[in-house]
């Protein structure tokens, strides 16, 4: 295994100021490695060419003493639905397979900025509809956990952020981005053995982010530590006058503590009842308890709460989710954008064909989907009404974080991330897009409701020797508080996210 991996970033960056390493080599490496591990479909795009230039610059800016930032010479990888310059950026799907942009997400122009190197285009669900990364024109993208490769047998890597975590668990980058609207950086971080943030919504740039669901799309940051997230989240986020979305408070960077700094003794944990639910498995429950007790023991207050609209949840999310999809996916027309069919009888025919063309069968459900719900005759019904539960939804939050009274406030929520380990393809696939989302993201999309950040991170092996995780949630723009509890927890399972790689080496 590349002794670097071992590092974390902060690590890396020192050895390439000390001369141990370089950015260079380090770049070629994780270059050659995505080749050696193609059998995961993580990268549909590696663009060696650009990541070796940045690289050299690196080398050349860390010879001069003048690294642009802890992020300088570091390798990243970019899920294929934010735009890169000169880089194909396709969604996925054949909509937009030949779409080239001709500039840069924010996400990607202030890593490039920050001097980080650019390996590629991960995979992910077409336009990041799916949970699984299975849904792509490029293939599936596989589990760096699973115990074979063979057929249907190996696991799935969660979606729709699936390339992204997969790459960062094999030890191909050192960070990913991947977008998150319901849980699709979080839940293939789970199933990957790392650690997932969703940011507060607002708080890093949808510029050049291809929208699903503009009210609850948000960068998301996949990562092997805890620390590492926070060097990434220091370097993307803040305000951007291209998204008019974004907090307009200038960004404060956040400084974790060191681990024998971090008094719990004040903290408040919430345990929600609603999230213990049909389908957690036990052993992912048991996960829940421990660390819960781990939590109590060290001196922090841990008590039961209740999120009463979390069982609507899931099915406001969907009708809201298929109504902006709706919306989004009318620009593909074959005229404006995208994919354009060869049928020119008129331009009815010409939509028609090339949108039959353009989107797989997902896409074209949900489309077909949030227009009828769109309709005049349904919008009270169904999309209004959604957004009147959704409001309730976020309230549920507001009153565990900031009620009238302080009785049963909480400063943090500790949830499952998933419902189980990573499931393997055959039993994955049995079940439709729509039923697996429903299960899927259970515990994940009511942040995306609400806004608030959430982290999920590993803690331990199942006894099948796959990574089980948990979700961590708190208030609004309270990333600091939220990532130093995660990195407590972290330090205490000591969870080695790298042993996927030795495991299955010989496998691969």
């Amino acid at each position: 295994m590349r002794r670097h991996l071992q590092l974390s970033i902060k690590q890396l960056t020192e050895s390439y100021i000390n001369g141990q390493l370089s950015p260079l080599s380090v770049a070629e490496q994780a270059l050659a490695e995505s080749t050696n591990l193609k059998t995961l479909n993580a990268f549909v795009c590696i663009a060696a060419e650009q990541a070796l230039q940045q690289a050299k610059e690196s080398v050349r800016r860390y010879a001069e003493q003048k690294p642009l930032s802890s992020l300088d010479g570091v390798t990243v990888a970019i899920k294929d639905n934010f735009c890169t310059k000169n880089i194909a950026t396709t969604c996925a799907s054949r909509m937009l397979k030949e779409f080239v942009p001709p500039y840069d997400a924010t996400v990607c122009s202030r890593l490039k900025e920050a001097g980080a190197v650019l390996l590629g285009k991960t995979n992910m669900d077409q336009f990041a509809m799916g949970a699984g990364t299975v849904d792509s024109i490029y293939g599936p993208t596989k589990n760096i956990w699973s115990e074979s490769f063979s057929e249907d047998n190996w696991r799935i890597a969660g979606g729709s952020s699936g390339g992204s975590a997969s790459a960062v668990a094999a030890g191909l980058c050192y960070a990913a981005i991947g977008s998150d609207t319901g849980g699709s950086t979080r839940n293939p971080a789970s199933y990957c053995g790392v650690v997932g943030l969703k940011p507060t919504y607002g708080l890093c740039s949808r510029y050049g982010l291809i929208p699903l669901v503009n009210s609850m799309d948000v960068p998301g940051i996949l990562t092997r530590s805890v620390t590492d997230c926070v060097e990434v989240l220091n370097t993307i986020a803040g305000p951007d006058i291209q998204d008019s979305t974004t907090i307009r408070r200038p960004y404060k960077k956040l400084l974790l503590p060191e681990i024998d700094q971090i008094d719990l003794r004040s903290l408040r944990i919430g345990i929600p009842k609603e999230y213990n639910c049909e389908g957690l498995s036990s052993e992912v429950l048991e996960t829940w308890t421990k660390v819960a007790d781990l939590l109590e023991c060290a001196g922090a207050s841990v008590r039961q709460v209740s999120l009463p609209h979390t069982a609507a949840s899931i099915f406001v999310y969907s009708i809201l989710n298929q109504c902006e999809v709706a919306s989004n996916m009318a620009r593909y027309d074959g005229i404006e954008y995208g994919h354009r069919a060869a049928d020119e009888r008129s331009t009815e025919q010409l939509y028609a064909q090339s949108r039959a063309e353009g989107f797989n069968q997902v896409v074209k459900t949900r489309i077909l989907t949030g227009n009828f719900l769109l309709l005049r005759k349904n919008y009270d019904h169904y999309f209004e009404k959604a957004l009147r539960v959704r409001r309730l939804i976020a309230e549920d939050f507001t009153k565990v974080f900031e009620p009238a009274t302080t009785k049963h406030q909480v400063d943090i929520l500790l949830t499952p991330t998933t419902l189980s380990e990573a499931p393997v393809y055959k039993d994955f696939a049995a079940l439709s897009n729509r039923d697996q989302c429903a299960v899927q993201d259970f515990c994940t999309q009511p942040a995306n409701m609400a806004g608030i950040p959430a982290v999920s991170i590993p803690i331990r092996l199942s006894k099948a020797g796959l990574p089980l995780s948990l979700q961590l949630m708190s208030n609004n723009l309270n990333e600091q508080l939220l990532l130093t509890v995660a990195r407590w927890i972290e330090a205490q399972v000591e969870f080695d996210c790298l042993e996927s790689l030795q495991r299955h080496a010989a496998c691969v």
